[in-house]
């Protein structure tokens, strides 16, 4: 079992997670040995947060519930909101699973939020731009480790920049081992490209679609 924690606070960029979370949640591309995912939406506290695009989300989980082990996922995705100290805790906690190799997946301003609590100093990683992470993370110390990429996987880190959420869920999806490799292929150059043949590979290569 893959337990996914999403961090949801106000202001969060709703179309960063939009391909993971629906693929992860859906389940609709698995292969057939594919692990059992449960997502969680975790939080501060579990009052109501408003998403960027006006959508309200009730957080299921507070932050000291989260169980962190080696089938751990945490993502973080971009938001207005990062330099609120009160993500002060999650931020603790992503450390916690980058020690014990749980896996982080960060984009957009949670990327700098890393960066201030100095877990991009020593990792490849990407952003929003080199730029962007020297401006907003004043103690950043990773710039021989920036990578110009709209995300960058480093073994249990991903990382990627606001426009990267396709490619950071191809690798995150990747990383997890759900999906096969022709169909995680297919399903990136579909929803890249938007050329039918893809969305043809991608229903063939299905387990229900190659058994005999």
């Amino acid at each position: 079992m893959l337990t996914i924690y999403i961090y949801v606070l106000d202001t969060l960029a709703d179309w960063e997670l939009g391909y993971v979370i629906s693929e992860l949640n859906s389940g609709r591309f698995f292969k057939k040995d594919a692990k059992k995912v449960t997502l969680k939406m975790v939080s501060h506290s579990k009052e109501p947060i408003n998403t960027m695009g006006g959508l309200t989300i009730i957080p299921t989980c507070l932050i000291d519930e989260i169980e962190v082990s080696e089938a751990s996922i945490l993502l973080l995705p971009g938001a207005n909101t990062w330099s609120d100290p009160k993500h002060g805790a999650i931020l603790e906690k992503a450390t916690e699973f980058l020690k014990l190799n749980a896996t982080v997946c960060a984009i957009c301003g949670a990327t700098s939020a890393l960066a201030n609590v100095g877990l991009l100093d020593n990792r490849p990683h990407t952003s929003n731009g080199l730029e962007y992470l020297e401006v907003f993370s004043p103690t950043y110390k990773g710039q021989n480790y920036y990578i110009d990429q709209q995300s960058v996987a480093d073994k249990n880190l991903i990382t990627a920049s606001c426009t990267g959420a396709l490619q950071w869920t191809k690798q995150i999806l990747a990383h997890l081992d759900v999906f096969q490799s022709d169909t995680l292929e297919s399903w990136h150059d579909y929803f890249s490209t938007g050329d039918s043949k893809y969305f043809f590979a991608l229903m063939e290569s299905l387990p229900s679609n190659n058994e005999s």
